[in-house]
């Protein structure tokens, strides 16, 4: 299993970016998937996550209104389309993703300490520097 990120790179304030996740060897479908990111010096954070019925998703309160997540079937692929973006949004971000009944997908994505919980598979990340 391989889960590959794309997508990042150099912005200026209030710019947008969206970030891709490819998956080889899994299907999205069976998965939930969660965004995390990884500022220089401070600890990994859950950004976002959606359940594989899509009717739990979370955002964390920093990105709220301004990231959506999002799959696509077909393609096999998930999303982070980041507007508005500031400097503090600067960090490694990763896709990553666990099996998930219905009941998982709550679990994850329905509170912050869900974005804790462990994930099966995760990618190695994609740098975005958002800088004037």
């Amino acid at each position: 299993v391989q889960l590959v990120e794309s997508g990042g790179g150099y912005v200026q304030p209030g710019g947008s970016l969206r970030l891709s996740c490819a998956a080889s060897g899994i299907s999205f479908d069976d998965f939930v998937i969660g965004w995390f990111r990884q500022a220089p010096g401070k600890e990994r954070e859950g950004v976002s996550c959606k359940s594989t019925t899509a009717k739990t998703i979370y955002y964390a309160d920093a990105v709220k209104g301004r990231f959506t997540i999002s799959r696509d079937h077909a393609k096999n692929m998930v999303y982070l389309q980041m507007n508005s973006l500031r400097p503090e949004d600067t960090a490694v971000y990763y896709c990553a993703a666990v099996s998930g009944t219905k009941s998982i997908g709550v679990y994850y994505c329905g509170s912050p300490n869900g974005m804790s919980a462990p994930y099966d598979f995760w990618g190695r990340g994609t740098q975005v520097t958002v800088s004037s």
